[in-house]
């Protein structure tokens, strides 16, 4: 079983670590922090590593904000399950700490709330990218680093 993981690790590796990071973002309850650790681990490079997952979890953050950004709130309670309360919790958050929230997107379970949020309250996308990049960077470089030092 472990050489079939270490093989798809070894011929897959970047490709997973995008999906997966890009799938945390948007609709599946799981994160993409195993992978990263595991891909840093097996001998990858760590700086690609930490560039692949932040730019598929960026995107997917993209269009959780982009989904709220056109209002779709009939796809954001059904298949992001956020709730409308968890969207009212998120404002006074955006309210009391402004587009520092978004630094925090990376969070499990606010983190798809912020990002929905910032769509719904038509944050400048500038601004949204800017903020959740470098939140998600920091999150995936940590991970990476202390993976590394195992």
């Amino acid at each position: 079983m472990f050489e079939l993981i270490y093989a798809l690790i070894s011929d897959y590796g970047y490709i997973s670590l995008f999906i997966t990071s890009f799938l945390a973002s948007t609709v599946l309850p799981f994160g993409s922090e195993g992978v990263t650790a595991l891909l840093v681990y097996s001998g990858f490079d760590l700086f690609t590593v930490v560039m692949i997952a932040t730019v598929g979890n960026y995107l997917g953050a993209c269009t959780t904000y982009y989904i709220g950004l056109k209002g779709r709130t009939g796809i954001i309670d059904k298949y992001l399950s956020i709730s409308q309360d968890q969207i009212t919790k998120t404002d006074k958050l955006f309210e009391k700490y402004g587009v520092y929230t978004l630094l925090f997107t990376w969070v499990p379970g606010i983190g798809d709330v912020i990002t929905a949020a910032g769509g719904l309250l038509k944050l400048p996308f500038k601004t949204f990218s800017i903020y959740v990049f470098v939140g998600k960077f920091a999150r995936y470089f940590v991970v990476a680093y202390l993976a590394a030092k195992l």
